[in-house]
């Protein structure tokens, strides 16, 4: 099938409107693996070898549960698109075939049904998630209320999964690792200073404090220390009202700073050249 220029197609269509990566809409067979061809664009770049050494255990005695999804590419041969795990899993057990799903589609199809499957996945990190979801609205247009939808997650859960890639490369590879988790990673992003942040986060590793005491010390760093508290002007509960207000408006998050005399300035979170598009028109649309 040749691709189509222009957008995402029908694949696409039944994808925003089914729920889950369902597999009704594929010719159902039985292919061997030697003639899958690997996704060389596959989203996951990681697999525990643990993992799916235990999973090849339970494909030896059970067999491959779930079809993986191919794609029938112009030339009669498949690549795999989602089931990325199974298949390595199946090759370890020894299998020769596997059960598959063939459908045809286009690329920008193939990589959204990649990346969806593998967002769908318990055992994903938190950056490998943030970094898919990120492909999913600047890469595909997905809205955040879109990609939460069909992630099945809350829009703020996929907010705050979008905030973890505004970590410093140094802070983001300790979530990777799962040597911190989410919840210290987010505390730790009411963190300015990146030594600072940095630093409470190699506390973290080293004597395993909660996600509590995390944020105390942020709070705390943030505040510039005990002196700086007490000197800290008190903070009028007007801006905190604007604050929420915006917030709720443009569905982002908003930070009003009071300066000196009556001014000030306001920092509104964005995510991406597209996403700031966005921003821009509702901002427009206020007018």
């Amino acid at each position: 099938m040749a691709a189509r220029k222009g957008g995402l197609g029908k694949g696409f269509e039944a994808l925003m409107q089914s729920n889950t990566m369902d597999d009704e809409l594929g010719e159902k067979a039985t292919l061997s693996i030697n003639d899958i061809e690997p996704n060389r664009g596959q989203p996951r770049k990681t697999f525990s070898e643990e993992s799916l050494s235990e999973l090849a255990d339970s494909i030896r005695e059970h067999g491959v549960l779930q079809p993986l999804l191919v794609r029938l590419m112009p030339d009669g041969s498949y690549r795999l698109v989602a089931g990325e795990r199974r298949f390595r899993a199946a090759r370890l057990a020894g299998l020769y075939e596997v059960p598959v799903t063939v459908r045809e589609m286009t690329d920008e199809e193939e990589s959204v049904f990649a990346l969806i499957e593998n967002l769908q996945r318990e055992d994903l990190n938190a950056v490998e998630e943030a970094e898919g979801i990120k492909t999913l609205i600047d890469t595909f247009g997905f809205t955040q209320e879109q990609a939460a939808q069909k992630l099945g997650k809350s829009r703020t859960a996929v907010t705050n999964s979008l905030r973890l890639l505004n970590l410093p490369d140094s802070v983001g590879s300790l979530l990777k690792d799962g040597k911190i988790s989410m919840g210290h990673a987010r505390a730790l992003l009411a963190v300015e200073d990146e030594a600072e942040m940095k630093s409470i986060a190699d506390t973290i590793v080293k004597n395993g404090i909660s996600v509590r005491e995390t944020e105390r010390l942020a709070k705390k760093a943030g505040n510039g220390g005990t002196a700086a508290v007490k000197r800290k002007k008190k903070r009028d509960t007007f801006y905190d009202e604007v604050e929420l207000a915006l917030a709720g408006v443009l569905a982002r998050r908003v930070k009003v700073y009071n300066g000196k005399g009556s001014g000030g300035s306001i920092e509104i979170e964005f995510f991406g050249k597209d996403d700031l598009k966005k921003l821009a028109e509702q901002l427009e649309a206020l007018e």
